[in-house]
């Protein structure tokens, strides 16, 4: 099994697919269908198209920093980069794959990522997202 559309259970758990890691992708991208299954996993996060994306509220402009902060290093490590909109007491992460011109997996698991860092720091409005 070389790709996740040869998977039945797409419904990864948070922790499972934070435990991946991003691998360089082409071709075409996942079906519509694959990626709401995906998203399952990952409460609050929303499908636009071709993208997903979440919108994390802080107790401060400063927490907030500190989190895009933190997504940027996830980001680097795994080489995929989400778009960061850094508002007062809120930041936006959207992500997608440009080589595919769509999502693909590597979009979840940063997704996955930033989401267990946002849970497990003590960022957040009273830890809700």
């Amino acid at each position: 099994m070389n790709n996740l559309t040869d998977r039945e259970d797409l419904h990864l758990s948070i922790r499972e697919l934070a435990g991946k890691n991003s691998v360089p992708r082409e071709g075409k991208p996942m079906i519509r269908k694959e990626a709401e299954k995906l998203l399952e996993g990952l409460p609050g996060w929303k499908l636009h198209d071709d993208t997903i994306e979440k919108e994390f509220r802080f107790n401060s402009y400063l927490e907030g920093l500190d989190f895009a902060h933190s997504v940027g290093k996830i980001a680097e490590e795994q080489d995929h980069r989400p778009d960061i909109v850094i508002k007062w007491r809120r930041v936006k992460l959207t992500l997608s794959t440009h080589s595919v011109k769509g999502l693909s997996e590597n979009d979840f698991i940063v997704a996955a990522k930033s989401e267990l860092k946002y849970r497990e720091s003590d960022l957040g409005v009273g830890g809700q997202c």
